[in-house]
């Protein structure tokens, strides 16, 4: 497994590769590696001929200062998972001055509303954040296709219409979100939560799947309500946001529409630690 730190060296080795027509991946994330994004790598093992695994913890995108600060590091243990699964990957681990250069700040970008609502309504700039450190993982690795997981399904979308913006030759790949055996959606904030916090965290999948099986048997106001007054009775979790939204544009729901595919969303907090999950509704 090759490892950089440098930008130019990993072009010159990836320019390589694009010159012997190989189909190149890449697999952005912010280190602390979970089955979750272990099952990216091997998504992009299968369809490309070298996967580059980015391990950045990007500043631009965190609105709270202390959620950057807490954010788990730990790249010689993401190194040895990764390293588990094949020896021939490529890993990018550069710093922030690397990437951004003297100035460590954000483009501003017009996602035409997808920024607007739910984690963008709640995370000021934050996809300004996203977009900004994707475009500059894209314009580095050069990459024919990227995965990403549907875990972060706003995120998704703001990718996707970043690469029609931009122009990007990038195949965008969202993969399934997995989950832990309580149901809980694995990321790596959870292990930040206390014993206590991950097990009472799998009650928001639980509310979930309530609803997907109960999606157009009810309006969406008193699912609304019922999804307030459960965590309000909740004592390990409190409710940041829900929302149903249309899958493709991500606006709030007024009325089911024929041939339209819907998600739910939830953001809620276990303790300080911030857990966000969503559900497709119909397929």
């Amino acid at each position: 497994m090759q490892v950089f730190k440098e930008k130019k060296v990993l072009q010159k080795l990836l320019a390589g590769f694009k010159s012997d027509k190989k189909v190149i991946g890449l697999v952005p994330t912010m280190g602390a590696l979970h089955q979750g994004h272990l099952f990216l790598v091997k998504e992009a093992i299968k369809t490309c001929d070298k996967v580059v695994i980015s391990i950045f913890v990007n500043p631009t995108q965190f609105d709270n200062p202390k959620d950057l600060e807490k954010y788990p590091r730990n790249l010689e243990a993401d190194l040895r998972l990764l390293e588990e699964i094949s020896s021939d990957l490529i890993v990018f681990t550069p710093n922030a001055v690397e990437l951004y250069g003297s100035q460590i700040k954000s483009e501003e970008f017009d996602f035409n509303g997808l920024d607007k609502v739910m984690e963008g309504k709640h995370r000021s700039g934050h996809f300004n954040g996203v977009g900004t450190i994707v475009k500059l993982l894209f314009n580095t690795v050069k990459p024919d296709k990227a995965f990403f997981g549907e875990k972060d399904y706003q995120q998704l979308q703001i990718i996707r219409k970043l690469t029609e913006i931009e122009a990007m030759p990038v195949e965008i790949i969202g993969c399934p979100i997995l989950r832990e055996e309580s149901g809980l959606a694995r990321s790596s904030r959870n292990e930040r939560l206390t014993p206590k916090q991950r097990e009472n965290a799998a009650f928001i999948y639980k509310t979930l799947q309530e609803i997907k099986n109960n999606f157009g048997t009810n309006s969406a106001d008193n699912i609304q309500k019922w999804i307030e007054n459960e965590f309000k009775n909740h004592p390990f979790l409190e409710l940041e946001y829900f929302e149903i939204s249309e899958a493709k544009t991500l606006q709030k729901i007024t009325n089911i529409k024929e041939g339209e595919q819907y998600r739910a969303f939830i953001a809620a907090y276990a303790g300080e630690v911030r857990l966000i999950d969503n559900i497709a509704l119909n397929n």
